[in-house]
C-alpha cells in the first residue's frame, strides 16, 4: 500500500467518523428539543386552588353561585414561535351576592366538537396573583378575569370554550 493510499484511507476513515458524531449529536439535539417543547413548566405541578373555598355540593355553593356571574368568555389565539397555541380566554365576573368576594377560582374549558375538554385550566382569580392586583371584590362590582390555555395544535379542533366558578370565599 502505498503512502497515498493510506493518506486516502486515513482521510475517509476521518470523514466518516465526523458523519457518524454529526448524526448522533443531531439526534440528541432533536431529542432535547422534542422534551422542551413537550415539557409543561416543571413537571406535575397541581393547579392552584383557593384555601377555604366554598364549593359545588354545598348548599351555600348553591345559594350564591347563581348571584356571582360571567359573561359570555371570548377568546383570543395565537401561535408561538415553538409551534403551539396558545388561547386566552377571557370574561367579566360581576358580584350580586351582595356580600364582598375574597376569593374567586375559574376554570377555563376548551372543548371540541363532542363536547370533551381539549385543554383547561382552573386559576385564582381573587386574591389576583399579579402584583397590584384586586384583593376582593365588593358587591355590584365588577372585574375581567383572563384563563391562558397553552400546548394546543393545529389538529386539535376547538368548537367551544367554557368558563365556570369552581369555588369562591367571602370576607368575614
Amino acid at each position: 500500500m502505498t503512502h497515498a493510499d493510506k493518506s486516502a484511507t486515513t482521510k475517509n476513515e476521518s470523514r466518516t467518523l465526523i458523519i457518524i458524531v454529526a448524526v448522533i449529536a443531531a439526534v440528541l439535539i432533536a431529542v432535547m428539543f422534542y422534551f422542551l417543547m413537550r415539557a409543561t413548566g416543571g413537571g406535575t405541578v397541581a393547579p392552584p386552588t383557593l384555601a377555604g373555598a366554598i364549593r359545588a355540593g354545598s348548599q351555600e355553593f348553591e345559594q350564591y353561585h347563581s348571584k356571582i356571574m360571567l359573561d359570555e368568555p371570548e377568546a383570543t389565539e395565537a401561535r408561538r414561535p415553538l409551534g403551539d397555541i396558545v388561547m386566552t380566554l377571557q370574561t367579566t365576573v360581576r358580584n350580586f351576592s351582595g356580600k364582598t368576594l375574597s376569593g374567586l377560582e375559574i376554570r377555563g374549558t376548551v372543548v371540541d366538537p363532542q363536547n370533551q375538554p381539549i385543554k383547561q385550566r382552573t386559576v385564582v382569580v381573587i386574591p389576583s396573583p399579579v402584583p397590584g392586583g384586586l384583593a376582593e371584590l365588593a358587591p355590584n362590582k365588577t372585574l375581567e378575569a383572563r384563563v391562558v390555555l397553552d400546548g394546543m395544535t393545529e389538529a386539535d379542533v376547538r368548537a367551544n370554550i367554557r368558563m365556570e366558578i369552581t369555588g369562591f370565599r367571602f370576607k368575614n
